[in-house]
């Protein structure tokens, strides 16, 4: 397992912005994942751990510490409609498979550039579908390599492991037989085609919906779907896709951000709170 110093980090994320970790590594099992932890830990050292790079931004400077990427990657069917998944597994991937097995649950997975850790921690989820609805238990390994079965508690794009230091490296997951799984799929693949810039670069959706309306619609509707600053522009196609044009930098994404909360409050008294992660450089 090596360490690279000075790794930048904008082509490992969707949005393709953000300067250089300190430090960086690949692992591919819980032992390497442990080991780079405890050595994170010995030199007390700052860390973050990136699936496949979307709902994150970082920051222009680079990460002042270690970057792990999660590429845990295997899918083990345990038996019929459970599984044992590796955190750094494709989420999109997933979905599609389980999917075309005849099993539902996991179907608005099809197309989310995430990982299966990454959607764990922020309990992904979409047209009435979340991750945490299947999920058994969670493998996570703490700061100081040791290794927990945890049962996290779960709210909107919300769970109890946010903010904890560690990592998820596997979860189980147990999903109901459905012969219109993969059908259901195909429907939601074509709705959010039409609906979302799939091709753009970005980061997902940008800010949480509030009670009741789509944060969406609230930024359509304070005029702002469009809106450019520098290289980041608010998408044509879906108002709470904010996309990188190509020069964009994360102090032009942030700064457009500011901006659609201030309007939006402005104009529907609402104060919208970001979805994606922004990661502190320092």
């Amino acid at each position: 397992m090596e360490f690279i110093e000075n790794h930048v980090l904008a082509p490992l994320t969707t949005f393709k912005i953000g300067g250089p970790a300190r430090y960086f590594c690949s692992v591919t099992n819980s032992d390497e994942l442990r080991l780079s932890l405890k050595r994170a830990e010995k030199e007390q050292c700052k860390v973050f751990v990136l699936g496949n790079g979307s709902n994150c931004l970082f920051s222009d400077h680079g990460f002042d510490g270690l970057v792990i990427h999660n590429k845990i990657s295997f899918c083990i069917e345990v038996c019929p409609g459970q599984y044992h998944v590796g955190a750094g597994y494709s989420l999109s991937k997933l979905g599609q498979e389980l999917a075309r097995a005849g099993f539902g649950g996991l179907e608005f997975a099809a197309g989310i550039p995430g990982s299966v850790g990454g959607a764990v921690i922020m309990n992904a989820g979409a047209n009435g579908q979340q991750i945490s609805d299947i999920l058994v238990s969670t493998e996570y390994i703490d700061e100081n390599g040791d290794l927990e079965q945890l049962e996290a508690e779960f709210g909107y794009r919300y769970s109890s492991l946010q903010g904890k230091g560690g990592a998820v490296s596997s979860i189980h997951i147990r999903l109901a037989e459905n012969k219109q799984a993969r059908e259901n799929q195909r429907q939601m693949l074509l709705e959010r085609k039409k609906k979302q810039p799939l091709n753009a670069k970005c980061a997902g959706c940008c800010f949480k919906n509030p009670a009741h309306i789509s944060a969406g619609a609230l930024i359509e509707q304070a005029g702002l779907k469009g809106k450019s600053m520098g290289g980041a522009q608010i998408s044509q196609v879906h108002a709470n896709f904010i996309i990188n044009t190509g020069s964009a930098t994360a102090q032009d994404i942030l700064d457009l951000m500011e901006y659609v909360r201030e309007r939006v409050a402005k104009h529907s008294g609402i104060l919208l709170e970001p979805e994606v992660r922004i990661i502190d450089g320092g």
